[in-house]
């Protein structure tokens, strides 16, 4: 048994379509990393589309932003879910530098290749 590394177009459609709002489960590495590759991608294409006019950029930006955050904090718990974590530990953020130094080792971490309190193994092939 292994864990099916899923596509970018599939973690996008996974994270804004299937879950866009979804906080209970389990989020792949694969699927948490490929969604903010989107969103850095989408930053910069924003950037160089809008570049000129800052006011403009900065309200598309929000937008965004906006659109993307529930998706991106259900991805984010999801994760920390997918290594044995609670998804208030998204609070370390909060803490400057450690705290977010301290998050991405833990969504660098492989899957726990077992079922954990928060679900099965996301993309497991048999």
């Amino acid at each position: 048994m292994y864990q099916r590394q899923v596509t970018f177009k599939e973690a996008v459609v996974r994270a804004i379509q299937q879950n866009y709002c979804n906080f209970s489960g389990r989020a792949s590495r694969s699927e948490f990393w490929w969604f903010q590759l989107f969103g850095f991608i989408l930053g910069i294409v924003i950037g160089i589309v809008f570049c000129w006019s800052q006011d403009v950029m900065n309200i598309v930006s929000g937008i965004v932003s906006l659109a993307l955050l529930l998706p991106n904090l259900g991805l984010v718990v999801r994760r920390l879910h997918d290594i044995g974590k609670s998804g208030w530990w998204i609070f370390l953020s909060f803490i400057p530098l450690i705290g977010i130094i301290i998050l991405i080792v833990w969504w660098c971490k492989d899957s726990q290749m077992e079922p954990n309190e928060y679900g099965p193994v996301p993309n497991i092939v048999g």
